[in-house]
């Protein structure tokens, strides 16, 4: 076992029975290629991870969200098991320095592809499983994510700003307490760019450019987002 894979199992909390359950999580098929004989790759851990990681999802923000309907807690999930998402977690844990990849792989920039990563978290999320159990891969995984309503906040927030700033006002002051102002509009017509304000209630908290209008909107809610970070609604 070597010094990286002892820090890699140090940084997840989880130590594997089993080594052998880890490195097969961390072989790329193009390690395989290049090293017949080497075992197999991780293709089926991945496979067996992607179903025990919605398992795991599915269960906490069952939990977590007592009275979301089926619809939003499917929104939830998919926002968290996303491949963007999931490549992020493994580089926050390291695992994209301790894949091991094909010498034609690490050439091109395998090391930092999104979708090999993706693959790696969730063949790692299987090795756990078959290693320790599924408590032992939930109490893991959960632990890797950390706090769900943080995730998903920051998340929701970037892809969905305006939906987000909505959600976090409205339970205060209603539905009509948002409102976006176009404050000025530059450059020709075919590269307008548009700035626009958005106010809760009579207080500006931010504003943001962009080459439309629903693309400034989405800024400026991205900024008040912020604002009210720093100075939360009802405070």
């Amino acid at each position: 076992m070597t010094g990286d894979l002892k820090n890699l199992q140090g940084r997840i909390r989880y130590v594997f029975r089993d080594p052998a359950y880890l490195v097969r999580a961390l072989t790329h098929s193009s390690w395989v290629q290049d090293n017949p004989g080497a075992g197999g790759n991780n293709q089926r851990l991945e496979f067996l991870g992607d179903s025990v990681l919605q398992l795991i999802l599915t269960e906490a923000l069952f939990a977590l969200f007592p009275e979301d309907r089926e619809g939003e807690l499917t929104k939830r999930r998919a926002v968290l098991g996303k491949g963007e998402f999931l490549s992020g977690l493994a580089r926050e844990i390291g695992l994209d320095r301790c894949l091991r990849l094909g010498a034609n792989e690490e050439a091109t920039g395998g090391r930092a592809r999104d979708a090999a990563l993706e693959d790696v978290f969730e063949a790692l999320v299987g090795a756990i499983s078959l290693d320790g159990g599924l408590e032992s891969a939930r109490q893991t995984v959960l632990g890797i994510y950390g706090d769900l309503r943080s995730r998903l906040g920051a998340l929701e927030g970037h892809a969905n700003p305006k939906g987000r700033l909505q959600e976090i006002v409205h339970p205060l002051h209603g539905n009509q307490a948002i409102r976006y102002e176009v404050i000025s509009t530059d450059g020709a017509d075919h590269e307008r760019e548009y700035e626009v304000a958005v106010y809760l209630m009579e207080r500006r908290i931010g504003s943001g450019r962009g080459p439309s209008k629903k693309l400034a909107e989405e800024e400026a809610a991205r900024a008040a987002l912020a604002t009210l970070e720093a100075d939360p609604p009802g405070k």
